[in-house]
Order: C-alpha cells, then structure tokens, then sequence
C-alpha cells in the first residue's frame, strides 16, 4: 500500500481525495497499488467531515512519515508551497502540484531536486486543469521540434470572452456574472490581465526548449479593454475574440506573447467556448494536434493530478526525465514577429492609406463615427510606429 498526503483541503485537494476514494479499484489496477490519503495538511478544522481525522496543520509530520511516499500540493502560490514541496523532495517522497505559479517560478529547480533524490516532481494540472498536455509534449512527440504552442489557457476569460460575443454584454457585466457564478475570483485580476495565461505558456516552454522561460519576460496584454464595438466588428469580419497564449519558434528562438487574437472559422480554436480550454500544438513532423477538454474545476483538474499520483506510482524506484534547465533562455523579441492587425480610429481614410498603405476597411454601420480596417502584414515594430503617428486611435487587435 503507497500512502498519500495532500497538502491544501481546498477545492482541488478535496477533489483528489474524493477521486482516490471513489475510483480506489480503479486506480489500484491502473498503478498496481493500493493507495490511501494518511495525512491532509491545512490551516483550517473540517468538524463532522470524515477528514478531520486526517487533518494536520504542520507540514513536518509529512516529511518525517517514512510510511509517506507521495504528496500532492494543491495550496496555490509560491510560499509556503515552494518551502513545503522542497522539503518533501528533499526527504525523498514524490509530489505532484496543480500549483501554475510554483511550476513556473521554482520548476527547473524543484525538478533538477527530484533527479537529484531520485523522485518525481510531476505537474500535469498545472497547465490546462483537466486536460492532458504536459504528458504528451514529454512523452508522447517527444521525437517532434515543436515550432509553435497556441491555446486558450484560461476558462474564465474564454467565458467571459464568449458571453460578449453571444450576448452582446459588456465586460462588466460579464465579468459579475462570472463571479457570481464562481468562474472568476472576486479579484479577477490574474485572470482578466493574462497572468494566468502568460505563466502556463512559460512552462509550457520551458518544457519544449528544455531551458528556464521566466514569465516576466513575456509580452502580456489581458482582455479588460475589449468592448462591445470590438465583438460588433469581429462577428462583421466572421472572427471572434479569444485571449491566446502563444509560443512559436523563430530563427531567433522561441518567441512568446499573450494577448486577444481575431480567430477566422477555420481555425480549431473558434470553436472553443465557455470555460472550456484547448491547446493548439505544430510539431515539426507532426503537425497540427489540438488538446481539448475542461480547463478548470475541481474534479478535472483533480483528475490530472491524480494522473500524477498514478504514474509516480508506477515509477517508485524511478526518475521520469523532464529536461528543463535552470539556465534562463532569452526569448525573441516579439516586436519582430508579423501579424496583421485590426484597428479602429476616428482618423480619415486618406490619412490610414497614407501611413498603412493598402488596407481592407470594415464597416460597422451601427458605429458611424469611427473607421475599422485591417493591415497588410507587418512586424510588431512596424506597427508601433505606424500606430504612433495615427490619429485618433481606439482599439487595435491582432490577427491570428
């Protein structure tokens, strides 16, 4: 029997729990073992819950459990998860996290410690909750160059982003609703922002360049100036507003961005709706692969760590390779990359034809006063200047 510890009794952790329990014969089989939650870690009592009995509230009685094999951290944050997981590592026991921001601040790190102990610092529900991608980018096309990583990463700005399109709202009003409805935190800042976002395509590439990718690095732009004038002109164009999180690489490396995007109907991405999340994977001898499923919540995500537990499991004596060095790789500049660019301004004709050159112009009839039109494509850099000179501009959006 492999005994667990879960390390945060929030709504992820009461799902892994819960799934260990209800689906026990099931994973017994899958892992070749019998797996039972000895010790929960949390702040808080849960009187008349059957867990109380399990609760502890210092993480050392974990680490000094020899029985302990493998622990999950689902507490969220850097501190004290990272202090908490390190120390785990450190005494030999595998975890697994849900955590996004531990995995892209400590990874390397916390991975370079688990080869070094000979265990297993798994991660898969960091990025995309429930569904399957860190996995498969690890072990599945492991033969493939990935040459670009587009998805949409985030479910609570997915949702908002698609009650805009289908009902007309605004964003604050989408955005109460999101909370009211539990989608969005009642700070949505890490959501609505692109944080969120821009650190699961960090540690997404990380992963296929194998070399430390900081986040802070990575242009991000979040959804919060996206207005209904935006929807009006991108359902006339027949696109739709997604926030995708994006890394392609370049003849300069990997080159990574966050930001909205105008998605024609071809594309697989158009159809991704609500909370749901998809990933978008080009490898080199692949091709075009797509990964969809439910990007948050907690039994999916408590799925994919539960995934963790049973392939720690089956490696017990073993270290899974993950290569990503702790040495920072520099991105390439994304102000090189071309896109065309959707803009709106109040500026005349003449004066876009002039500084743009040839353009297609969309018209909105309901929006008079102003001018859409998208650009030739251009470089990041290009347009910046180009946009500088304009008058009068209100939005601009970039083309997928």
């Amino acid at each position: 029997m492999v005994k667990v510890a879960v390390m945060g009794y929030g709504t992820i952790g009461s799902g892994v729990v819960e799934i260990l329990e209800k689906n026990k014969e099931r994973i017994r089989k899958n892992s070749g073992e019998e797996l039972e939650v000895k010790y929960v870690l949390d702040l808080r009592e849960f009187e008349g819950d059957p867990i109380q009995k399990k609760i502890v509230h210092d993480y050392q009685v974990i680490v000094n459990d020899p029985e302990v094999r493998v622990v999950v951290e689902t507490m969220g944050g850097v501190e004290p998860a990272y202090t908490f997981v390190k120390a785990m590592l450190e005494a030999g026991k595998h975890v697994t996290t849900s955590n996004k921001a531990l995995v892209a601040d400590k990874g390397a790190e916390l991975i370079a410690l688990a080869e070094e102990k000979n265990v297993n610092f798994l991660f898969e529900a960091s990025v995309g909750g429930g569904i399957p991608i860190i996995r498969p980018l690890m072990s599945s096309i492991t033969g493939d160059e990935i040459v670009e990583i587009s998805g949409i990463v985030n479910g609570t700005t997915n949702y908002m982003l698609t009650k805009m399109t289908n009902e007309g709202l605004a964003f604050d009003e989408v955005l109460k609703e999101a909370q009211a409805k539990g989608y969005a935190e009642k700070d949505p800042t890490a959501d609505v922002e692109g944080y969120d976002a821009c650190r699961k395509i960090a540690i997404l590439t990380s992963l296929v360049c194998g070399q430390q990718v900081n986040y802070e690095d990575i242009h991000t732009e979040g959804i919060t100036t996206i207005t209904k004038e935006d929807i009006l002109y991108a359902k006339k164009m027949g696109r739709v507003v997604k926030l995708l999180a994006k890394s392609c690489l370049t003849e300069n490396g990997y080159c990574a961005l966050v930001a909205p995007f105008l998605i024609s109907n071809d594309h697989p991405l158009y159809h991704v709706n609500d909370v749901f999340n998809a990933i978008f994977v080009k490898g080199n001898m692949l091709g075009d692969s797509m990964f969809y499923g439910s990007g948050a919540g907690k039994l999916p995500t408590a799925s994919a760590v539960v995934g963790d537990i049973v392939d720690m499991v089956k490696h017990m004596n073993t270290h899974i390779v993950l290569r990503w060095d702790k040495e920072p790789v520099k991105l390439a500049d994304y102000k090189q990359s071309e896109s065309r660019f959707f803009v709106r301004t109040k500026a005349s004709k003449q004066e876009i034809s002039q500084l743009f050159g040839e353009v297609e112009f969309v018209d909105v009839d309901v929006l008079p006063d102003e001018i859409g039109f998208v650009t030739a494509p251009m470089s990041e850099a290009a347009y910046e200047q180009k946009a500088k000179e304009l008058s009068d501009l209100l939005r601009m959006i970039r083309f997928n």
